[in-house]
């Protein structure tokens, strides 16, 4: 079990703790997501203080008793600290000694303890633990010591690896949570039900965690405290990947990269056509011009649905809508100039020519992932030919599994381990030729020779090229040693001669979902154990959690 640390801070170190070091990338979005929370925090904190002299003097009017909530916490890395909240129960024995998590209709909490829960302004008070580096505006939402000892290990490392927050994923899901629990059996629906999922929202929170997600979150937190749009229940993909996280990554994030490519294209293009006589557009123009540019393209995209395109993973083909998005561009801006009595010849070479700088750049920015790749192949391929020892592969067969093969080769993960020497291939017309990239060496009857001239040490044989017989060819492996013999299956040939009605998968969320829900199923025993043996504790704790 995750041990609990009751330490000061940074009194253990997080290696042992379990946490894994973080990435530059996390590390950098952590310094700004801490300056996001210290700016907000103060900001808030100042703002609002005029509010929250108003809310005490009606607590202290409303009940007898101290206008704040201390409640003991687990923190990041398992460090407890006292989370601020105003009151909202009766100072009595009562309150102290009851169930450590609220339910509908609780009779600790006072009239305006519950118009405070219900508006939330009972939790902003946690701006302070903010401000101090405690909690963040956005993080999953701290447990109560005991609860938290009802957390498998690892989900208990991968959601305390982060600091809590006012609000969370999970906080807007279960925004209405008292309502959800009654009298009777608040601790066992919340234990058994609600908090698992809790806890699979937390995890995803953590691994899809950036600032987008946490403006994201705070839009959610506040469009869902209006009383018109309460009830509504954002789907979960909207949650991680919500209107704000969209807006950046599929408009803003492009329309900002192609403002720099046209920018930078037209002052290449200016600089170059300045080398043949007098020519001087002016920045403001250059701008005006960039931006126009950028603006119109990024208009033709959403309607081509450009923006919709995971780059890094599109074929090639989709460059397309990028050369039709150029192309209105580019004769918008003709014909704008023209009508604004534009008259230089130079001009218009310079709009022309940073036109295609321009598509060719674009077309690099989208594509920069596989580009890179297939550089980085080709160089590794070039120095591993040179003298690096890789294991020398004889393809047999030349249909399209033979092209699956011959392109999963060529891949950086692989092309360090494989060398494809040459395919063989019975079709008389192919000998000699080369075929996706290696050479068509011999038939089917010469791949004896050819193992022991090539030193041939892996055989792979292309499934649909590969009929009963010729396969009947390699039931004898000792012919071909040393070489290994390995079959790979036709898999597009197995799918369309698949029965479509035989097919009855069903798709029922994300693989992060499967995850977490298979962490919380692989550990459910031992959780329901410890809750039930927990559940007594709860009942007769002497500690006020005022949740």
């Amino acid at each position: 079990m995750f041990r609990i640390t009751l330490r000061l801070k940074g009194s253990k170190k997080l290696d042992e703790l379990g946490i894994p070091d973080n990435s530059l990338r996390i590390t950098v979005t952590g310094l700004v997501k801490r300056a996001f929370d210290f700016t907000v925090a103060l900001i808030g904190l100042t703002l609002l203080s005029p509010f929250f002299l108003i809310i005490a003097i009606l607590i202290k009017r409303d009940s007898p008793g101290p206008v704040f909530y201390w409640g003991p916490r687990i923190g990041r890395y398992g460090i407890v600290f006292k989370m601020l909240k105003f009151r909202t129960m009766y100072e009595t024995a009562k309150s102290y000694h009851g169930l450590r998590i609220t339910g509908k209709n609780d009779d600790r909490i006072t009239p305006l303890g519950s118009w405070l829960r219900d508006t939330k302004l009972n939790e902003l008070p946690q701006l302070w633990n903010v401000l101090i580096g405690e909690m963040s505006m956005v993080g999953p939402r701290p447990e109560d010591p005991i609860i938290c000892k009802t957390w498998p290990t690892n989900i208990s490392r991968e959601i305390l690896s982060v600091r809590p927050g006012i609000t969370s994923p999970a906080s807007v899901v279960y925004r209405d949570e008292e309502n959800m629990l009654h009298a009777g059996e608040v601790m066992q629906k919340y234990l058994h039900e609600l908090s698992p999922d809790k806890m699979r929202l937390d995890q995803l929170y953590v691994r899809y965690r950036s600032f987008w997600l946490d403006l994201d979150v705070i839009l959610w937190t506040a469009l869902l405290l209006l009383p018109k749009i309460k009830s509504y229940s954002p789907p979960e993909q909207l949650l991680f990947v919500g209107p704000v996280t969209r807006l950046i990554q599929r408009y803003v994030s492009w329309f900002v990269w192609d403002f720099l490519v046209v920018l930078a294209s037209i002052s290449f293009t200016s600089a170059v056509v300045r080398l043949f006589g007098p020519f001087n557009i002016g920045w403001e123009t250059v701008v005006e011009m960039a931006l126009g540019f950028s603006a119109l393209y990024s208009a033709v995209g959403i309607l081509l649905n450009t923006n919709r395109i995971n780059w890094p993973k599109a074929p090639t083909w989709e460059s397309g809508r990028l050369s039709v998005g150029w192309l209105v561009a580019t004769t918008a801006m003709l014909i704008f100039y023209y009508y604004s009595d534009f008259t230089s010849l130079r001009f218009y070479i310079v709009i022309l020519g940073s036109s295609v700088l321009s598509l060719l750049g674009i077309i690099i920015i989208r594509y920069r992932g596989q580009l890179m790749n297939g550089l980085l192949s080709l160089v590794l391929t070039r120095q591993l030919d040179a003298g690096a020892t890789r294991e020398r592969v004889l393809l047999v067969g030349s249909g399209r599994t033979a092209e699956h093969i011959a392109w999963l080769m060529d891949h950086p993960a692989y092309s360090r381990k494989f060398q494809i020497v040459g395919v063989v291939d019975d079709d008389l017309r192919s000998q000699g030729m080369k075929i996706y990239g290696s050479k068509v060496i011999g038939t089917v009857g010469d791949i004896e020779n050819i193992v022991k001239q090539h030193d041939i040490g892996l055989i792979i044989l292309a499934g649909n090229q590969m009929n009963s017989y010729k396969y009947m060819e390699f039931r004898n492996t000792a012919r071909f040693s040393p070489a290994r013999i390995v079959v790979a299956p036709d898999i597009f040939g197995s799918l369309s001669n698949m029965d479509a009605g035989s097919t009855n998968i069903e798709v029922i969320g994300s693989l992060e979902n499967f995850q977490c829900q298979h962490c919380l199923v692989r550990h459910s025993n031992e959780q329901v154990e410890k809750r039930d043996l927990l559940v007594p504790q709860f009942e007769s704790s002497t500690s006020d959690l005022q949740k």
